[in-house]
């Protein structure tokens, strides 16, 4: 054996002996590999009062896409959740019933990988899907309907009456709880895979050198404290922001708005506004308190504009304000960089279950 053959083993398994150890660092912190089964999801997702069955998931899929769920029969759940679009619509705020826009400005959060999260809505106030579904539905700036509505608009279709009687077996099949509940079903498979999930399953050469020093940064600076699981956020509730920068003399940073760093300000003054972009909305979060959902970052290169108002547009601009705003740091191009490489190894596809539509 060669020397030259000697250096390159030792090199293969200084660089395997790295992988290993960034993938078990990645997986002690909590960062986890979707499923690629039906039985993993259904074991995950399944409950008794919603059991998941492929007819509850065809039914769902359905009427996610069913405009006559709205009163003006134009709006669906997928027009503002496009699967297509990254699982929402690609607009600042959510336009729903007439063209209105959400009153407080609100972006459109992400349908996909939605099924592990444990708190939904930005303000955190729903707990499952089943229950987000009902707010859209009723609320008179989105789809503007009733539950006495709905049922009505279902019972119109002979076919959903028998696709309802056969699943829930019963004659009274149809109610606002069970055409949610379908809803949710066809809603906790819109999963997805990525690059991301191959390397934690092993696949060295599934992320490139740049994503895997951007996971290392991401787990090392801290925030996987909050984007964490399968979805990589979603599960817990955050104060946003979380530092503020008050008082005389000491810099405050604004973001103007434009795609550059550089468009990142320092400012002289005794006070700090509430967030580091125009507070377009007035949404304070959680009892008002600026507490946020913390968001799902699977698929967010496809999620922009970003933050719950939609104020800022570039995924770097959003990586430089979480880390001066949420951990203190400010973090250089090259850092961003690696880190924006490794959000790319989130984009991924809904996972083909095989289910016959």
């Amino acid at each position: 054996m060669t020397k030259l053959v000697v250096i390159f083993l030792v090199i293969l398994n200084i660089v395997s002996y790295a992988n290993d150890e960034l993938r078990k660092k990645a997986l002690d912190k909590g960062l986890s590999p979707v499923p690629n089964t039906f039985k993993e999801i259904k074991k995950l997702f399944e409950t008794t009062i919603n059991p998941i069955t492929l007819d509850k998931i065809r039914l769902g899929k359905k009427l996610f896409n069913d405009k006559n769920l709205s009163l003006s029969r134009k709006i669906s759940c997928a027009t503002c959740h496009d699967i297509k679009k990254g699982g929402e619509d690609g607009k600042p705020t959510a336009i729903g019933h007439l063209g209105r826009q959400n009153p407080h400005h609100l972006n459109t959060p992400t349908v996909l990988n939605s099924a592990f999260a444990t708190k939904l809505f930005w303000n955190a106030s729903s707990p499952n899907l089943a229950h987000q579904a009902k707010g859209p539905i009723q609320a008179s700036f989105e789809m503007a309907s009733t539950p006495k509505l709905i049922l009505q608009r279902i019972k119109e279709n002979p076919k959903y009456t028998k696709e309802f009687k056969k699943i829930f077996k019963n004659n009274n099949s149809i109610t606002f709880d069970n055409i949610t509940k379908v809803i949710a079903t066809y809603e906790k498979i819109l999963v997805t895979r990525g690059a991301f999930d191959k390397f934690l399953e092993g696949d060295n050469k599934a992320i490139n050198t740049k994503a895997k020093k951007g996971l290392e940064l991401f787990i090392n600076i801290g925030c996987k404290g909050c984007h964490n699981g399968e979805a990589v956020g979603g599960e817990i509730e955050a104060k946003f922001p979380l530092r503020q920068y008050r008082g005389l003399f000491v810099p405050k940073f604004t973001y103007n708005g434009k795609r550059n760093l550089e468009s990142v300000k320092i400012q002289f003054g005794k006070e700090s506004a509430q967030y580091p972009f125009d507070n377009k909305g007035n949404f304070t979060g959680k009892n008002f308190a600026g507490i946020y959902r913390v968001p799902i970052l699977r698929n967010i290169t496809q999620t922009a504009p970003y933050f719950h108002n939609g104020m800022v547009k570039s995924l770097d601009d959003t990586i430089f304000i979480m880390g001066k705003y949420q951990l203190g740091i400010d973090l250089n191009k090259e850092q961003i960089s690696q880190i924006e490489e490794f959000l790319k190894t989130l984009e991924g596809d809904v996972v083909d279950f095989g289910i016959d539509y």
